[in-house]
């Protein structure tokens, strides 16, 4: 659990910086999938360092979820936006509203519940079959990625964000897959073409404007389908007798979080509270 939060803390920080050099890029083609503006995000230095961090979290993260059930690490992954609300309370010295702060608590006390009742990571045999469907569910994210540029901006928003969030939690399941680097494993490309996906989307949902609904979207594309996966047929488990106290744990993490989606960007010059 140590590793999920310590990737909770570096993604957190991480959103943060890649949302303001998301916003200071110029928008590109203003599709779903914008390249060009991924690439004229990458050089911004924030950006660049957002995605330093984002690095070092990604590697927590694949420690944990091969000691861990997927909805435990999931959770915490969600949580990153209590850091960010947090960082940005100091930092930034945005006011954070009494319902927000509650929220961070709910966070802690969902993860402290989870950190209770989590058993070990499931070790089923699913063969190749499960990481075809995830390689498959890629490349869906892709094309509705695609497909949501022609959208309306609160729409289109909701629909990157969730998409990016399915491509975020690809990477999650697809991670439990890999053993070694088997060039023949369905399991890698869908790591590989999900992960790519996921931030092609999200940056794109970030410079839409529509900052909480696009977060809220991938909030709950990250955590709900991995671990529906994980309990169905990857075995991930509870400890006897608490499958409640997990259930209740996510779900309090998870709305937290999603009560906490306005900071999934950095804020604008207009939330942030005049130095003293």
């Amino acid at each position: 659990m140590m590793c999920a939060l310590g990737s909770a803390l570096c993604f957190g920080a991480a959103s943060v910086l890649q949302a303001m050099g998301a916003r200071a890029a110029e928008p590109g083609s203003g599709g779903g999938v914008d390249v060009t503006l991924m690439w004229r995000a990458l050089r911004q230095w924030r950006y660049v360092a957002g995605l330093g961090l984002d690095g070092f979290g990604f590697v927590l993260q694949i420690v944990a979820l091969r000691t861990l059930p997927i909805y435990a690490v999931g959770a915490a992954l969600a949580a990153s936006l209590a850091v960010t609300a947090v960082i940005a309370s100091r930092v930034l010295r945005v006011r954070l509203r009494r319902v927000e702060w509650a929220a961070v608590g709910l966070v802690c006390l969902g993860l402290a519940m989870l950190a209770l009742a989590s058993g070990k990571e499931g070790h089923e045999d699913v063969g190749e079959g499960l990481g075809w469907g995830l390689l498959v569910a890629a490349f869906a994210v892709l094309l509705v990625g695609a497909a949501a540029g022609r959208l309306p901006e609160r729409p289109r928003a909701l629909t990157l964000g969730l998409a990016g969030g399915v491509g975020f939690g690809v990477v999650e399941v697809a991670v439990r897959l890999i053993d070694s680097v088997d060039f023949t494993n369905p399991a890698l490309y869908a790591l590989l073409v999900g992960g790519g996906a996921a931030f092609l989307l999200y940056t794109s949902a970030l410079h839409s404007g529509a900052v909480t609904t696009a977060t809220a979207g991938l909030v709950l594309g990250e955590t709900i389908g991995p671990a529906v996966v994980g309990v169905a047929w990857l075995g991930d488990r509870t400890r006897e007798g608490l499958s409640w106290l997990a259930f209740l744990g996510f779900a309090i993490a998870v709305a937290g979080s999603l009560t906490l989606a306005r900071f999934g960007e950095a804020p604008s010059t207009t939330d942030v509270a005049p130095a003293e």
